[in-house]
């Protein structure tokens, strides 16, 4: 079945199984490899990506579900929001062995798009099921603050 999606401001055309998950469309198809396999079940989060801002798991997002949404990926070029995570990421020192990280940026991008200045509380629900193995939580919230505080 052919599909027209728009991933990181460019579009494409895919002549793909319409149950194939986005992750392996993005991985397999568009070679977008930042995007990560985790637990193939959306339980992990390491495969979040945005769809018209909202975090989705793309392990189990079939490709027939996106219709006209656009996807933003952890490889966008222009999304602000993602790029400024990004940036506090590294100023943070977030990552340790940085599997989780590009699924936990993604969905702090999704909270702050509909949340621009999260509490504590509101971060700290908001990146629940977003699994690290190496334990950032505390980096990863206090990236989170850095960003949302920053004019």
């Amino acid at each position: 079945m052919s599909f027209k999606i728009t991933v990181d401001e460019k579009k494409y055309d895919l002549d793909i199984n319409p149950e194939t998950p986005l992750l392996w469309v993005l991985r397999d198809h568009l070679n977008l490899t930042g995007t990560k396999f985790g637990c193939g079940v959306g339980q992990c989060g390491a495969c979040t990506v945005l769809l018209d801002n909202k975090a989705v798991r793309a392990c189990q997002t079939p490709i027939n579900t996106i219709g006209n949404k656009k996807i933003t990926t952890i490889e966008t070029q222009t999304d602000k929001t993602v790029q400024k995570l990004q940036k506090f990421w590294v100023q943070e020192d977030v990552v340790q062995c940085g599997y989780c990280q590009s699924g936990q940026i993604m969905n702090a991008a999704s909270l702050v798009k509909t949340n621009p200045k999260p509490s504590e509380e509101e971060i700290i629900k908001a990146m629940d099921g977003n699994i690290c193995r190496c334990g950032t939580y505390n980096k990863i919230k206090t990236a989170i603050k850095a960003a949302t505080a920053e004019v």
